[in-house]
């Protein structure tokens, strides 16, 4: 029997129509030294898909996939867009919920996709009164059923091109940032795993979704540069992400194809996991189990100069 009697998936957000675009990058950009063009010019990729981010119709489906797995009322809250994770807190109180898991849509060590998230939900407990006690799930990067998912999205990749060299890729992060947590340890040791399982002797990572100064040093090569420097034909695997999100179909499936067809080479994209059925195995097995604690200091903010 689960020790919770919810679970609650908690994500990034994302808008859902042309006015919410700006709204929405203030509140992901709030607290940062981000210039306003910059904000614009990501604006820009969501306008390219009329302002509607698929991540919330994701999160939805998953929701619908795993209702008809688990026994147990689910709930959903975002950080930076709507449903909020405050509001879905106090639900979840009004509801008579005693204790629940929470299942965040990133499998990796980080800060932003791991310890903020821990405070986020700590936050918004704290706007609600009585709120249940929540415990989320630590990052899965090594469950046998994450990897089984994302080799099987791979083998998938590699019928459409056989010959195709793997690269792997993931959101970049400051190396600053990098170096307080296990987040491209984890990534490497994923995707050496996934590689072995599909077959795959040699493999290649890149980065990609930069979204800082040029003046900060983050992760590279970014995949467009990779692309650019190898000229062959490539099969992408966005390991570092749990669905086709705005950041996977606009970087990978606009930008970085773009460069391939100027190059005149092909390329084709793996899928993310998404509701792939180990993805849901995986989260019913961890519904059953205790999270383990997370290491003391871990995924640390990166402290930005002038930012409070």
């Amino acid at each position: 029997m689960s020790p919770y009697d919810a679970l609650l998936i908690v994500s990034f957000g994302g808008p859902e129509k042309h006015e919410d675009v700006i709204p929405f990058l203030e509140n992901v950009l709030r607290g940062r030294n981000v210039p306003r063009e910059r904000m614009l010019e990501v604006a820009e990729h969501y306008y390219h898909f009329d302002g509607r981010s698929p991540i919330n119709d994701q999160n939805r489906a998953l929701m619908a996939v795993l209702e008809r797995r688990l026994d147990v009322p689910i709930y959903w809250g975002n950080r930076n867009w709507h449903p909020m994770l405050a509001d879905t807190v106090r639900k979840m109180r009004e509801d008579g919920v005693e204790r629940a898991l929470a299942f965040v849509t990133s499998a990796f060590g980080s800060y932003s996709g791991c310890r903020q998230y821990i405070e986020d939900i700590e936050r918004a407990r704290a706007a609600v009164e009585n709120a249940p006690p929540i415990a989320k799930i630590r990052p899965f990067s090594t469950h046998p059923r994450f990897l089984e998912a994302m080799a099987d999205r791979v083998r998938a990749a590699l019928r459409e091109l056989p010959h195709g060299r793997i690269v792997f890729t993931a959101h970049s992060v400051p190396v600053a940032m990098a170096q307080l947590s296990p987040y491209v340890e984890e990534l490497r040791k994923a995707s050496s795993a996934v590689a072995t399982a599909v077959g795959a002797t040699e493999w290649d990572f890149a980065w990609q979704s930069r979204s800082g100064p040029p003046t900060q040093p983050w992760l590279e090569p970014d995949i467009t540069d990779y692309l650019r420097q190898s000229r062959r034909d490539t099969v992408i695997v966005p390991i570092g992400f749990l669905s086709d999100h705005m950041e996977v179909i606009y970087d990978l499936d606009v930008e970085a194809r773009g460069v391939a067809n100027a190059l005149g080479i092909r390329i084709t994209r793996a899928r993310t996991v998404e509701t792939h059925p180990a993805m849901i195995e995986m989260i019913a097995e961890l519904l059953e189990k205790q999270p383990e604690p997370c290491a003391r200091g871990c995924c640390a903010a990166l402290i930005r100069p002038g930012v409070k």
